[in-house]
């Protein structure tokens, strides 16, 4: 059975880790990905429409199986990452993160004082008040906290984004940043590559881990991201899965059909 603090460790000590991801609500996708031994599962609810409630099932369905459960939310606010953390997330992924105080900002919700200043209160997070305070105890040093990396701004600031010592892995999202650049979707652009490279690099250099998401999951597409530097990897998607099957069944009836 994983654990927080294990994915943590993990992410600290740029230890090759590989991540599931949902971008559809009903759990019975995530026991299918958490059952198969992933380091942790994420939820993407920046560009879904899965709810918080929809989301603290997801958290304990990936639990259920011993996986770390780490969403994405729609925004820094803390109208969505305190609800979350209370749910039970072992951590949060956040999008668009360009600066270091946008990082620091984000470490303050996510963390217990004196590190932060989330608030305290009972829900699934604490068992309902049962394990209120070997949560206390514990939250601060094993949960994971991981900044997107996705946009030219974002590049510039890498060096100052990754001081924070409280954060444990980046990861780049290479649309946002492609656009950004003005090549939006041009994903293999000398000026995607370059950005992307620089984030690699520097990560390297200070001892964090940097992450990817690869739509098209394979050995060779593994091979190349950890040629390029990548110490943790996103294994594709329900969404990329499933529209790459139905492509595939399409080009397969209109065969028998002509």
């Amino acid at each position: 059975m994983a654990t927080s603090l294990e994915l943590k460790t993990r992410l600290r000590s740029r230890q090759l880790v590989f991540g599931s991801w949902v971008s559809f609500s009903h759990p019975s996708i995530t026991e299918i990905f958490a059952s198969q031994n992933f380091d942790f599962h994420a939820i993407d609810m920046e560009h879904t429409t899965i709810s918080l409630e929809q989301a603290q099932r997801i958290i304990a369905a990936s639990q259920g199986y011993g996986v770390p459960c780490l969403p994405r939310p729609v925004s820094h606010s803390n109208d969505y990452i305190k609800p979350l953390l209370d749910s039970g997330a072992d951590g949060i992924i956040a999008p668009l993160v360009n600066s270091a105080e946008q990082s620091r900002a984000l470490l303050e919700l996510i963390k217990f004082p004196p590190e932060g200043k989330r608030s305290f209160g009972v829900n699934r997070a604490h068992a309902y008040g049962a394990a209120f305070d070997s949560y206390l105890d514990n939250w601060n040093s094993s949960s994971a906290f991981i900044a997107q990396i996705e946009s030219i701004e974002a590049v510039t600031n890498i060096d100052e984004i990754l001081a924070n010592p409280e954060l444990d892995a980046v990861m780049i999202g290479p649309y946002d940043m492609s656009g950004s650049l003005g090549v939006p979707g041009q994903i293999q652009h000398p000026k995607m590559l370059e950005a992307e490279k620089q984030v690699i690099n520097s990560c390297k250099q200070v001892g964090k881990s940097c992450g990817t998401q690869i739509s098209d999951f394979n050995s060779e597409n593994v091979n190349i991201a950890l040629e390029k530097g990548y110490t943790f990897i996103i294994a594709s998607s329900d969404l990329f899965i499933l529209n790459s099957w139905a492509q595939n069944a399409s080009r397969i009836m209109r065969k028998f059909r002509d």
